[in-house]
């Protein structure tokens, strides 16, 4: 169960694991449905099965009239989509969700049972699979809980919020549900969970810490002591990720072939000979997009600078402003024609994250030839070798920078250069390891 799955709907990473990890899975002999919200603004028509009202979602103080049940099937996984009235808008999350999520999360095993499909094991995906994995611990089934990002945790003010859950009292506590005063929805996948997961080993490290664990370290330490918590890398999707046969870019399999893809970006944001460091990503100080901003001095002395995303309007505008000079472009929201442009024109790609639970974008650009520079943190860690990438400690603009004239140095060597591309370019990100040790983690768990 998760908020989003490409390419039905997505908003980031979630969205791209679950377009995957499930095909996989099918592939390896193991019968996987996913379900999902059915939003208004759904990419895809979904075959409708049932409509009508479940009476155990009636209580509380807003009545759920009416539910209804789509399918399609894919790559043979069944795709479940549910959906209620307050999904039915355009656009994936609001400023509702915690309750949205809530009355999901109540109608999720409902549904399944209306289908008599109740799973042998539910994998529920952050905190907007919370609810339905404490449901589902309370109704017998054996429950995985993946953390993708720790930082957002489903809180809502308890003394509203305890009338959505439809659990036990007993579950509204600080044992439980319960957070500094508030309910937390994340809290209850981690409490209920018979296994967590977080999406690169060196995340579930960290978020044992007090730097990264987000006030929840404490119950993570435990839940890793009771053998519950271990981190399994994400993969990438190989085939939509290829420069041999990406339609977006000129088709290139080796670094020899990279030259035409760095000419097309070079010219579509009229840059001139320097080398290109791009970044993709959303414009959050997480990502440390002000790390780059405030570095962006340094930088253009070497370096053309390409940034494609959205998010933070402040870190837009400053962007926004730094784009009228010639070394640095900027395209603000989402474009995913332009992200492979991008990943395959550049150089050089930044990833100054404060903290990052896995990233693709690292393998993506490894993959495309573009050599990532990136903190140490996290699945960056976990992904980029000191022999491919070029790695800093510390989240400071100093730091960053320093990394860049390292790779800038590099640059000017281009035997050693290529050696790097060579290297990247020969990793293997696939799900098919991934997936095996996911379904270890099933087969450990279910009936």
């Amino acid at each position: 169960m998760a908020s989003e799955v490409f390419p039905f709907s997505r908003s980031g990473g979630l969205g791209d694991v679950l377009g995957v990890l499930p095909e996989v899975l099918a592939a390896q002999e193991t019968e996987t449905t996913v379900v999902s919200p059915w939003y208004g603004s759904l990419a895809g028509q979904p075959e409708e099965l049932w409509r009508g009202s479940l009476p155990e979602l009636t209580g509380g103080p807003a009545p759920i009239p009416e539910l209804r049940l789509g399918q399609i099937v894919q790559g043979g996984v069944r795709y479940l989509f549910l959906g209620l009235p307050e999904f039915d808008r355009p656009g994936l999350y609001f400023e509702d969700d915690v309750y949205r999520f809530c009355m999901f999360g109540r109608a999720v095993l409902p549904a399944l049972r209306h289908l008599d499909a109740l799973p042998d094991v539910l994998h529920g995906h952050d905190w907007q699979a919370g609810l339905v994995v404490a449901h589902a611990n309370l109704a017998g089934i054996k429950t995985v809980f993946s953390i993708h990002n720790l930082q957002y945790q489903g809180r809502w003010n308890m003394e509203e919020g305890s009338h959505w859950t439809g659990l036990p009292e007993w579950t509204l506590g600080p044992d439980a549900l319960e957070f500094h005063g508030d309910l937390n929805l994340m809290k209850a996948g981690l409490t209920f969970a018979d296994a967590v997961t977080t999406v690169s080993p060196t995340y579930a490290r960290e978020i044992t810490t007090p730097e990264y664990g987000e006030g929840l370290q404490g119950l993570l330490v435990r839940l890793t002591r009771e053998g519950r918590l271990s981190g399994i890398l994400n993969g990438l999707d190989q085939e939509r990720w290829d420069p041999r046969t990406d339609p977006d870019v000129p088709a290139y399999g080796d670094p020899a072939g990279k030259a035409a893809a760095t000419a097309v970006l070079r010219a579509e944001f009229g840059l001139d000979d320097a080398p290109i460091l791009a970044t993709v990503s959303r414009l959050a100080d997480q990502k440390g997009i002000d790390l780059l901003i405030e570095a962006l001095p340094t930088l253009i002395q070497d370096w053309n600078v390409v940034v494609l995303g959205g998010g933070d309007p402040l870190l837009s505008a400053a962007l926004s402003g730094w784009a009228q000079h010639p070394r640095v472009a900027f395209a603000q929201g989402l474009n995913e024609p332009l992200a492979h442009r991008i990943y395959a024109g550049a150089d050089a790609f930044a990833m100054p994250s404060r903290f990052e639970p896995c990233g693709l974008s690292q393998m993506i650009s490894m993959r495309y030839g573009t050599l990532p520079v990136v903190r140490l943190t996290g699945g960056l860690v976990d992904t980029v070798p000191a022999d491919i990438g070029f790695r800093f400690a510390n989240a400071t603009p100093e730091a960053l920078a320093q990394a860049c004239a390292e790779a800038r140095a590099e640059f000017d060597r281009p035997e050693a250069w290529r050696a790097r591309m060579e290297r990247g370019m020969a990793l293997d990100f696939s799900w098919q390891g991934p997936a095996r040790q996911y379904l270890a983690l099933y087969r450990k768990l279910g009936p």
